[in-house]
Formats: C-alpha cells, structure tokens, sequence
C-alpha cells in the first residue's frame, strides 16, 4: 500500500500553510519529514490521514490493483488502510491498557460485535512490539507520559494497515525507548512491508531511519530524496537559520548532524 499526496495547499482560518506539496509514501519504506517549527509538517501528515481540510490538491491510495482517490473512502475503508498516532490525542479514564489498545481493531470489527481471533491476535502483537504487554491490566490514569505514547502506539499498530503515519512519535520518550521505537519504525517497513510516514524534530533520528527525507521549510519542499541528499549542512543551515555541520560517524556509518552556537563577542 502506497499513500501519496499531490499538490497539497492546507491551511486553517488564518490562512495558508502549506504551498503546493508533494510527496509519495511507498511500501516498504521509512519517509521522514522534518523542518523547522512552523514549517508544514504536521499539517501535511494530517492532511495525509484526512484529518486536515485540503483547500487544493488530492490524497490517493495505491497498491497491485491501482490508485484511488483516498477523499471518497468511508472512515471504515481509510482506517483499514491508514492509521495515525498524532501529538493530540484523548485521555481516557476508567479503562486498562488492553482495553485502550483494543481501540484499534474498531475499523475492523462490525458494530458491538465482541474481539475476535484475530483481534485479539493483532492486540497481543502489537503490545509485545511496543514493550506494553506487562502492562495489560494497569489502569491508563496510573501511566507515565512515555508509557501512554507507547500504549498509543500499540493502539496504531493494532490497527493492522499498510500505511502508519507517526507525528513524532518518539517525543516524551527516554533514550532507551527512543532507539526501540526507531527500531519498531524500521522494523514495519522491513519486515512488514508497511509505507511509514513521520514527522521527526530530532534530524539525527531522521537520518538513523529514513529511506527518504522531505524537508519543509516555509510551508514548500525545500529537498527531497535520500537522506545524504537531504541531509546537508546548505540545506540544514538554510532551512533552520543556524549553522548546522553535517558529517559521517566512523563508527556508525551514519550521518551526524549538529548545530553550532553561534559566537556571541565579548
């Protein structure tokens, strides 16, 4: 499944935000957006999962048997393909971890009808991936902030579709739970086949795990492409209005990215 926005012009009752972007999600594929506050990000990820009025431009779906405007599929039909863990999300009370996690399977499952086989079966995998499946029975009040993002996106995961969009999923998590959720990201795309969109802050982490990386600046594509096509110190520097030096960890064989203060005179 491919998802794939077109032309893309978004904005709200002040006015518009996002200026003719375009970008393609394929399966099998982590794409990373990433750009200065302000710059479009969320904005387009919601207009992805139709969560976001689309003024001009189209949302579309792809797979072997073609490409569908994603605008005329019910809720029931988009949330079998997409699913999206956003920055603002409910906070129910009274309810256990299995039971928020459960949420997901709503887009399969006919109306009051109870969990089958293989809800419980997406339930169950998606809370050993995330690392919440200790948590089974806990109350949601009781969870720290990382442990409900992690519930939550156990609850995307349930979910079951070949396109996840993630807004910056790893924000409120400590280090360790942050690489294990870049490795969950990478893990959807590789051995699941799943196209993962996700607006990242952390342009290091955008470099760990991208395929590709679309950088946003001003409401435009300022560069898309791989990652070291992306990821440059112009491009960077341009975009972010420091200066930013780009270069190659001997060790990781990855690229590592830092700002630099600027020098204040004395």
């Amino acid at each position: 499944m491919a998802l794939q926005g077109e032309d893309l012009t978004l904005g709200y009752r002040e006015g518009l935000v996002v200026h003719g972007v375009s970008l393609a999600l394929p399966p099998r594929a982590v794409t990373a957006l990433i750009g200065p506050n302000g710059s479009g990000k969320s904005t387009v990820l919601r207009a992805l999962a139709r969560l976001q009025a689309v003024h001009s431009g189209r949302v579309s779906l792809g797979d072997d048997e073609g490409v569908v405007d994603a605008a005329p599929l019910s809720a029931r039909e988009f949330a079998r393909r997409v699913t999206l863990l956003s920055q603002s999300r409910p906070h129910p009370s009274g309810l256990a971890v299995a039971d928020v996690v459960a949420f997901g399977r709503h887009p399969h499952r006919r109306r009051f009808a109870p969990l089958g086989d293989a809800d419980r079966g997406a339930i169950a995998r998606a809370m050993e991936l995330t690392g919440v499946a200790a948590m089974h029975d806990r109350p949601i009040d009781q969870l720290s902030g990382g442990e409900l993002q992690r519930v939550w996106l156990a609850t995307c995961l349930a979910q079951d579709t070949g396109v996840v969009l993630l807004d910056e999923p790893t924000n409120h998590l400590d280090l360790r739970y942050q690489m294990e959720t870049l490795d969950l990201v990478r893990e959807l795309a590789d051995v699941h086949g799943t196209a993962v969109g996700v607006v990242l802050h952390d342009l290091n982490h955008a470099a760990a795990v991208a395929d590709q990386v679309v950088l946003l600046q001003a409401g435009r594509v300022r560069a898309a492409g791989r990652p070291e096509d992306v990821l440059t110190s112009e491009h960077l520097s341009d975009a972010y209005g420091v200066p930013i030096q780009v270069d190659l960890d001997p060790l990781t064989d990855l690229l590592r990215i830092e700002a630099r203060r600027r020098r204040v005179p004395v």
